[in-house]
């Protein structure tokens, strides 16, 4: 039953109705990991602009993985994994209902049910045992033989590593991928939508909505999905207007 179909999940504003590294992001300088000027003065501007609708997510998003790349240099990965954790076991109950939903969904139809998100492989790999997720790729931060930061990722936030991770999970598991369901926010999980069946846009940003319907073979199976307060809305993609 579903054995040869899986469901496609970023995790960040699609799962998770916030960015799960900014979590830990804020928990490093609690813990005096990092100088809290790594936050105020170099990323908090960025996600303030963002937060108040008046700038771009992906600068708040480059921002933050710019810096979380720089503050991690010569820290072990075990005191990472170690906030990463506390950060899921804190803070992983706040997610969208119709997401949460959809997991249980595929689960009981048998889906393998997996997560391709950008943040980092750690919080990735806790956000997946929480829910029970199949398989998971993430962001990789790259350590020594001795476990310390490096400085060099292997990204998985962008739409040419998300496409070839859906990839490498068609040939794991022999799915069909027209029978496969996908979720995600960002313009970076078009590739996602491309590749499947059955995508869903869930509180699509104006730059996937754009993208969108400049595909007209993705317009005729795209579901769109808001939620906001206690309200789900399903709302057709032709009949949008948006600003």
């Amino acid at each position: 039953m579903g054995n040869n179909i899986a469901a496609f999940f970023d995790i960040d504003g699609t799962i998770y109705r916030e960015g799960l590294i900014t979590e830990v992001f804020k928990k490093m300088v609690t813990h005096e990991l990092i100088d809290a000027s790594e936050w105020t003065d170099c990323v908090r501007p960025a996600f303030m602009a963002w937060d108040r609708r008046q700038g771009d997510y992906d600068i708040y998003l480059d921002r933050m993985v710019e810096a979380f790349k720089r503050v991690t240099v010569g820290i072990s990965s075990e005191h990472i994994n170690l906030i990463a954790k506390k950060v899921i076991e804190q803070k992983g109950d706040r997610v969208y209902q119709f997401t949460r939903n959809e997991i249980e969904r595929h689960r009981k139809l048998g889906h393998k049910i997996i997560a391709i998100s950008g943040s980092p492989d750690a919080l990735v790999n806790y956000m997946a045992e929480k829910y029970l997720f199949d398989n998971w790729r993430g962001t990789v931060y790259h350590t020594d033989e001795k476990g310390i930061y490096t400085g060099a990722i292997t990204p998985m936030w962008d739409s040419v590593s998300k496409k070839k991770a859906i990839h490498e999970m068609e040939q794991l598991y022999d799915l069909d991928l027209s029978q496969c369901y996908s979720y995600g926010d960002t313009n970076g999980d078009l590739t996602m939508f491309e590749n499947t069946g059955h995508p869903t846009a869930v509180n699509p940003t104006r730059e996937l909505l754009n993208h969108i319907r400049d595909n007209e073979e993705l317009m005729k199976r795209i579901n769109v999905v808001v939620e906001r307060k206690d309200v789900i809305y399903h709302l057709d993609i032709h009949s949008i207007i948006y600003e």
